[in-house]
């Protein structure tokens, strides 16, 4: 038995109260069969936790709990109907019942008292999950996977425990630590970093560069100092294709770790990777991988919250901060040893307040190394600002709607496209502009969906509307979801003015480049772009002025003249412009001593790093892809 089971188990005077110890990650799980143990056990426990600093749970022995059957009855009666609780699933394995409601608050009761209530008729462990006021089959389909396998959740989480609790492998001796930069560093794709100490090894993202066409699409999986039966944890930052989508393939290639995330990170990485093998498919591409391994993913996962502090190795803690990027995005925060280094890993980062997100965190407990994207961070990244671009985005709308015109707007799955949402809607319904249906297509209405099920990580502003005043702008009827070639068809053919919101973002593939085909040479229509275009994209070849595009149509080339305007409206971006960035690291508590930039094209992240130098007096790096360096 491992040192930390004994050293609880040593704290409890009836060693027959515990039936069973079970590890659930780093979190320590007790099983009893002893209903008044359970039920008051006089703050044991509590006693226990304060004294080993780790999370305890105890839970009833499944022997012991109530038919599911009578319990479920329970459960109806207690919960109050206006709850609309909507679903009842027992996992018998872990003692648990998953409670999915529309109004979770009135679930759960005042201080719990509630599930306190369901604990002593029924001894079940309730937990309530928000049932998202939008429907979509791919999240259900995905919290299906999860309910389907707790018996395999059960049994790996109780692995991944071993492995944290199990003792370092390595013999102490001189401790270091080192990064290694499979992909991101000098370029915006392929996120991947690989985090070595003496005892770890864990990645930092996993994505892919959909802009590119050949190997450098994929991090540096062949790089000699990775080697995936070594890898402990993959950290997922949040789910773009370009920080996740190569993870599928890792566990096509044999990875089957942990993968720590935020909830919306692990569900939107899902429906994006999902997203990319339909895209592939229809194009026939290579496809990379099966929806098998998305779900593989998807049972490998640990969800953490913001500020949730979690052991993933023997000698690792992890924390995540938000990055006010995307919704769950977060900036991850690495101790490693017995406080011999701190590194904090922003990964993409949006130190401002948007429509939807709060402003990134700068306050951490400790941090020497400091890896930032530097995206937009050359000297000419003068970014308007988001009023300034949504006044431009009311602008464009009144004259392409004055002349009965479609703006097609190509927008990532997550993050801009409901930002820009939010715009619209409020414009609409304070008639700063005229109300037009504004369909969705793509991965958007997913995406959407579960936005709705994870309000508790918007900004105050929207939590407000949602929790106190029932004004949830993504329930709006101005927005028309598309599903299907037909409907496609009926919005392109439409003769009245409307907004078109569809992937991919890069128009690397998605319905978007099928609107763009049909209507970019009408002049009153407008296409309008709000995120990045990478290098070899057809939204970046667009930007850049070309005025004819080939496609090849069923076997011919079509040439599609681009008369419709063009606009870029870059306020929008869940990237911190230069002056954020730099005034990111100016509020940072502490200051970090060394300063790594990637995650920005060469000259961008050359420049932001001259520049932190010249501010703040620290090492500075701006590494190239294959680079290692030795943090400590």
């Amino acid at each position: 038995m491992l040192e930390i089971l004994k050293e609880i188990l040593n704290c409890i005077p009836n060693k027959e109260d515990i039936s069973e110890t079970a590890f659930e990650g780093a979190n320590i799980i007790l099983y009893t069969k002893n209903k008044d143990f359970l039920l008051n056990n006089n703050g044991l426990i509590k006693d226990i936790v304060d004294k080993v600093k780790k999370r305890i749970e105890l839970r009833p022995d499944p022997s012991i709990t109530m038919d599911p059957e009578d319990a479920k009855k329970i459960i109806m009666k207690v919960i109050p109907k206006e709850a609309g609780i909507d679903n009842v699933i027992f996992d018998y394995h872990r003692s648990r019942v998953i409670i999915e409601a529309e109004k979770p608050g009135l679930a759960i009761g005042k201080n719990g008292d509630t599930l306190k209530e369901i604990k002593k008729l029924t001894f079940w462990v309730a937990l309530v999950r928000r049932t998202p006021p939008l429907r979509s089959k791919l999240i259900e389909n995905i919290r299906q996977v999860l309910y389907e396998n707790n018996d395999f959740r059960k049994k790996f989480l109780h692995k991944v425990g071993e492995r944290i609790y199990g003792g370092l492998r390595k013999s102490r001796g001189r401790e270091w630590v080192r990064i290694s930069f499979l992909g991101g560093a000098r370029e915006v794709g392929r996120s991947c970093l690989l985090l070595q100490t003496q005892e770890s090894r864990i990645l930092l993202d996993c994505g892919i560069n959909a802009a590119a066409i050949d190997e450098s699409a994929y991090p540096y999986f062949d790089a000699p100092e990775f080697n995936i039966k070594d890898l402990d944890a993959v950290v997922l930052s949040h789910p773009h294709l370009d920080h996740s989508a190569a993870l599928p393939l890792l566990i096509k290639y044999g990875y089957d770790g942990p993968i720590y995330c935020t909830s919306p990170t692990r569900d939107i990485a899902a429906l994006l990777a999902l997203d990319l093998i339909s895209i592939m498919e229809k194009e026939a591409k290579k496809v990379l991988y099966s929806s098998t391994e998305v779900k593989e993913m998807v049972k490998r996962t640990i969800c953490l919250d913001y500020e949730e502090v979690t052991d993933i190795t023997p000698d690792v803690r992890l924390t995540f901060y938000n990055s006010g990027h995307a919704l769950g995005a977060a900036q991850v925060h690495l101790h490693i040893g017995n406080g011999m280094h701190n590194l904090l890993y922003t990964a993409d980062l949006n130190y401002e307040t948007s429509n939807l997100l709060s402003a990134a965190v700068t306050r951490f407990p400790r941090c020497e190394t400091l890896i930032i994207e530097g995206t937009y961070g050359g000297k000419d990244d003068l970014t308007p600002t988001r009023r300034e671009s949504e006044m431009g985005l009311y602008d464009i709308i009144k004259k392409t709607v004055a002349k009965k015109g479609k703006i097609m707007m190509p927008v990532l799955g997550i993050g801009r496209s409901q930002e820009v949402m939010v715009v619209l809607e409020k414009a609409m319904r304070e008639g700063l502009i005229e109300k037009v249906p504004i369909y969705i297509q793509g991965m958007v209405w997913d995406v959407t969906a579960i936005h709705t099920a994870y309000p508790d990580f918007f900004n105050v502003k929207i939590r407000k509307n949602i929790f106190h005043k029932n004004l949830n702008p993504f329930m709006s009827n101005i927005f028309k979801r598309v599903g299907s070639q037909k409907e496609m068809q009926e919005v392109i053919n439409e003769a009245g003015p409307c907004v078109i919101m569809a992937t991919s973002g890069m128009m690397v593939g998605g319905p978007i480049v099928e609107y763009f085909k049909r209507l970019a040479d009408n002049p009153n229509n407008a296409i309008v772009f709000t995120s990045y275009q990478g290098d070899g994209s057809l939204g970046r070849r667009i930007l850049n002025g070309e005025k004819e595009i080939a496609f090849q149509d069923e076997g011919k080339q079509i040439i599609v003249p681009v008369r419709c305007s063009v606009s870029n409206l870059r306020g929008f971006s869940g990237h911190s412009s230069r002056d954020q960035l730099i005034k990111y690291v100016f509020n940072m508590d502490p200051k970090p001593k060394k300063i790594i930039v990637n995650h920005g094209e060469a000259s961008k992240c050359l420049d932001l790093a001259s520049s932190l130098h010249k501010l703040h007096k620290v090492e500075t790096i701006a590494p190239k892809v294959l680079d290692a360096i030795r943090l400590r």
